[in-house]
């Protein structure tokens, strides 16, 4: 067995979709032969939007959780608004009108100062505690996962100071231009936060991205070479799970429902007096954190009475509401690089075997995986009427008593995330191994 030690921010009893890689990277690597240490933060320091603490199920024994102290600068800026922290790192950071002068202050530091994200003040505690752990022990390989990239910064000091090989993981791409574009960024803080990573990434023997997309933009970015290991879903989530059942047509996204995502072909379909018969037994069921944005939306359309939001549950009741959907909502940021976007859940959805209905670019890198797996169709945001006819079709089959379903789950095989994390240890095995060692 060899030993990697791996560098996360996000790791339980840390909730929400950023926790899921990093997790079952760490659960599955020891069949492959990897011994596992996790740096990380205290949850007491941490800003974390949600909390789940039933996922430290899938964390062995066996693995050593090293976690340190943070300066967390969402605490100051909870102070400073009168929020709870909780609020202040919230769906609703960015899509909220932030009129007031405080909060446009807050967000001009976030955007300007706190580089390459607002986590930065974890690394040199990150950085102290790695030191301390790499000389008590030999280490083959560190691994970092990102965002929040600033975990990269420590996995690139660790890795030159004791000459391991380092693989950094990248899951969305750093800088973020949509994320940035949100903020009062400046091209000064643009340049800063890609100088920043250029120096950092090009000391990475390995490089890592979750999407094709995501690797091209990086590769030409970066200048250097990039793998694709893609997110996944874990089967042994779904084993003994029983669907949350609805005696109505039942709609349901669940996760975070940020304003970028906000399903407007659906609200405009449901503003018309025909839907009202159209659709007479559907119910629209929102899982986890959802922008206030969506919620404007529904009462414009005079839709709120269809609408059923059930706040933030643990990961495993949320495959409960999937497993219980008739038809899932899969929207994708109104972005610019949309088409490249993937998001994570589409994995779950697809293990599910419900049907999907995605909101975004038809031609994009989510869609050639609904088709591939035949788990459902993408339809562009304005394609409202061929929306309408999808939906059409499912309630037909529904109110029939022949539901229809969605990917077959031999076809959903390839995205388990004990495969990926075997891709993950075929490439720490290559960066670790001397010239000429063959892997046991």
């Amino acid at each position: 067995m060899k030993n990697v030690l791996f560098i996360t921010y996000y790791f339980p009893p840390s909730g929400g979709s950023g926790v899921q890689r990093p997790l079952k990277f760490v659960k599955y690597l020891p069949e492959f032969g990897w011994n596992v240490t996790v740096l990380t933060v205290d949850p007491e320091n941490a800003a974390y939007s949600d909390v789940d603490r039933q996922l430290g199920a899938d964390v062995s024994k066996q693995t050593k959780v090293i976690r340190t102290k943070s300066w967390d600068p969402y605490s100051a800026y909870a102070r400073l608004m009168g929020k709870s922290k909780k609020d202040a790192v919230g769906v609703g950071f960015l899509g909220a009108e932030h009129a007031s002068t405080k909060e446009k202050f807050a967000r001009w530091v976030r955007a300007n100062v706190f580089l390459p994200d607002a986590r930065v003040g974890w690394v040199r505690y990150a950085k102290k505690a790695g030191i301390k752990l790499l000389k008590s022990g030999h280490y083959d390989a560190i691994v970092s996962t990102g965002p929040p990239h600033s975990c990269h910064l420590v996995g690139a000091f660790l890795s030159q100071k004791f000459e391991i090989p380092w693989v950094a993981d990248i899951r969305d791409a750093w800088p973020d231009m949509a994320y940035a574009d949100m903020l009062p960024t400046s091209d000064w803080a643009r340049k800063r936060d890609t100088d920043l990573r250029d120096k950092t990434l090009r000391k990475s023997h390995v490089r890592i991205a979750v999407t094709e997309d995501l690797r091209q933009t990086m590769q030409r970015e970066v200048g250097l070479p990039f793998d694709v290991v893609r997110n996944g879903y874990d089967p042994a989530d779904f084993e003994g799970l029983d669907p949350v059942s609805s005696t109505e047509f039942t709609l349901v996204h669940t996760g975070t429902m940020a304003p970028a995502r906000n399903p407007l072909p659906i609200w405009h379909l449901l503003a018309s007096k025909a839907s009202k018969k159209r659709w007479s037994e559907m119910k629209l069921m929102f899982v986890g954190n959802v922008d206030s944005t969506v919620f404007e939306a529904a009462r414009k359309a005079e839709a709120t009475h269809l609408l059923e939001h059930v706040d933030y549950v643990p990961h495993k009741t949320a495959i409960r509401y999937t497993l219980g959907a008739s038809l899932l909502l899969l929207p994708i940021n109104r972005v610019s690089d949309a088409a490249g976007i993937v998001t994570g859940k589409i994995y779950e959805y697809i293990a599910s075997g419900r049907p999907i209905l995605g909101l975004g670019d038809p031609n994009g890198e989510a869609a050639a995986i609904l088709n591939e797996t035949g788990a459902g169709r993408m339809f562009d945001y304005d394609d409202v009427d061929a929306i309408g006819a999808f939906i059409d079709q499912h309630y037909a089959a529904w109110i029939s008593g022949r539901p229809m379903e969605g990917a077959d789950i031999k076809r959903a095989a390839a995205y388990s995330r004990r495969t990926q994390t075997q891709e993950l240890a075929t490439l720490l095995h290559s960066v670790s191994n001397p010239p000429g060692e063959v892997n046991s």
